[in-house]
């Protein structure tokens, strides 16, 4: 009597049939399959013994369901990404969560070269000056509004020049009559000093410091001879062709202010009213 070759599990003779053998047990192919075959994630269902299985994470997969969800895409020879346990296709994931150039709003490819400002994104050469439509690339760039200019065109549109050299002002600079200048180019146009931060004043349109602005233009006070130039003690008195300081407005003779008071002019003197007196009764 020959030995017998039987199914360890269900104990059917398994000569002539096919058999899977697991560790020196032999099984038929359904008490194989029922026991140690792989449930499928997508259909639930057993994965064969003779079918293609892949594994990804802890789960398996019949190779027919193994695809994109949101395409339906086989992925068995695809690249792929997984989405919070849903398997996407690359073309399927950028589409859906990759960043789109604003410009053109086709999707950024990742490793593709892009841009990033204000929470948007470019292609590289999607990025161009609202100007001169170059690419801006990874050149300096100023924004304005929604438009985004390179430098040298944000300069020549918006950015006040100065009116000595003509040049754009990039930062700072210094404001006089209206007009803007670069502290450099704001200078005395008698002895060439730098007149930023400090008292100036112009005859014409022509700036001066104070001391040349005295020396060449200034009245003479009648009294101490000195420039009157509007700085410091500025206010003056005019009468007839002379001038004064307000403060050297007084009397030639008993030196009281006459600032507001009547006078009386005595040649080259003015006189308070009792210094007046006083000179006609003697």
């Amino acid at each position: 009597m020959s030995d017998r070759f039987d199914c360890g599990e269900c104990k059917e003779s398994l000569y002539g049939r096919k058999y899977i053998q697991v560790e020196d047990v032999s099984h038929c192919i359904p008490c194989y399959d029922r026991l140690y075959a792989n449930t499928c994630q997508e259909c639930k269902e057993l994965i064969a013994h003779n079918a293609r299985e892949l594994f990804y994470e802890d789960r398996h997969y019949h190779e027919h369901c193994f695809r994109c969800l949101r395409c339906d895409r086989s992925l068995a020879d695809e690249p792929f990404t997984s989405q919070e346990e849903a398997l996407l296709c690359n073309d399927c994931y950028h589409n859906e969560f990759s960043s789109k150039c604003v410009a053109c709003d086709k999707t950024v490819m990742p490793g593709s070269k892009k841009l990033e400002y204000g929470g948007s994104a470019w292609h590289e050469d999607c990025f161009v000056c609202h100007g001169c439509e170059k690419p801006i690339g990874g050149q300096s760039f100023i924004p304005d509004k929604d438009d985004y200019y390179c430098v040298p065109c944000y300069e020549g549109r918006f950015t006040p020049r100065c009116r000595h050299c003509k040049k754009a002002l990039a930062t700072g600079g210094v404001s006089y009559k209206d007009e803007t200048w670069h502290k450099e180019c704001l200078v005395c146009n008698g002895c060439k000093s730098p007149l930023a931060g400090q008292p100036f004043t112009s005859q014409g349109d022509t700036p001066y410091c104070v001391k040349c602005f005295s020396s060449l233009y200034a009245q003479k006070c009648a009294s101490c001879n000195s420039p009157i130039t509007g700085f410091g003690e500025g206010k003056y008195i005019s009468f007839q062709d002379r001038q004064w300081h307000q403060p050297c407005f007084k009397c030639s003779h008993c030196s009281v202010s006459l600032v507001g008071s009547g006078f009386f002019p005595d040649r080259d003197q003015i006189l308070c009213g009792d210094c007046n007196n006083d000179q006609e009764d003697q």
